[in-house]
């Protein structure tokens, strides 16, 4: 598959999108990466994912793959090397379950902890999301992956929140490490692959970007 031409549209900041980026140097595939404007739309994402018009979209030889877990299980079809899905079939559908969660409750309860909610609505939405990472820390359990001896699909669908803890925690007050350690030690275990680190944005930009969008969304409420 040396004559594949594979295209990333993506942003930066974005966590979903980051999973894609994993999955593509887990593999080893070369891509040409477009960043993209979320207020201003290009007319290649705007044709590439008529439906939702949202990145991350995977264009494989013209082409589009949209949804981040989707681009990640196509990217694990196609590439054979290195398998982040497991073969047995009861364990592939766990695994989809997971990444499944992650994408229902960790990524759902980011926007409530840090600029939709405040006061009692806040600390609601901050125990939920603590509540999620502790039922995650279970599922691992004594694995030093959620993929056994190595990087698997809910590793990749789970570490790229780890660039925005710093954000949640500065904003919402509270410590994921003081209530998740065996969570944070796995997030570190993963950050000591060149696939996870070269992908994941820096924390201290995050937080930047975070605290740019919390004042633009609470100016807009104001403003209705």
């Amino acid at each position: 598959m040396d004559n594949d031409q594979v295209t990333l549209l993506d942003f930066w900041a974005s966590p979903v999108g980051m999973r894609v980026r994993i999955a593509l140097a887990e593999k080893g595939v070369k891509y040409e990466y477009k960043e993209q404007s979320l207020r201003n739309k290009s007319a290649l994402l705007l044709e590439m994912n008529p439906v939702h018009r949202k990145i991350p979209v995977l264009i494989h030889n013209g082409k589009p793959i949209c949804e981040s877990l989707n681009i990640v299980q196509y990217i694990d079809e196609t590439w054979k090397q290195s398998p982040l899905l497991p073969s047995d079939p009861y364990e592939r559908t766990q695994s989809m379950f997971w990444a499944d969660f992650v994408d229902q409750k960790i990524y759902d309860l980011k926007g409530k902890m840090m600029w939709t909610a405040e006061g009692e609505e806040q600390e609601a939405a901050k125990k939920d999301f603590i509540d999620c990472l502790k039922l995650l820390e279970g599922e691992l359990g004594a694995k030093p992956y959620f993929g056994g001896e190595t990087l698997g699909f809910v590793d990749v669908a789970l570490v790229p929140f780890y660039c925005w803890f710093h954000a949640y925690e500065t904003m919402a007050n509270f410590s994921i490490e003081a209530e998740c350690p065996k969570l944070i030690a796995w997030c570190k275990r993963c950050m000591q692959k060149d696939s996870v680190s070269e992908s994941l944005a820096d924390p201290r930009k995050i937080y930047n970007y975070a605290m740019k969008l919390r004042k633009i969304y609470r100016l807009s409420e104001q403003q209705v």
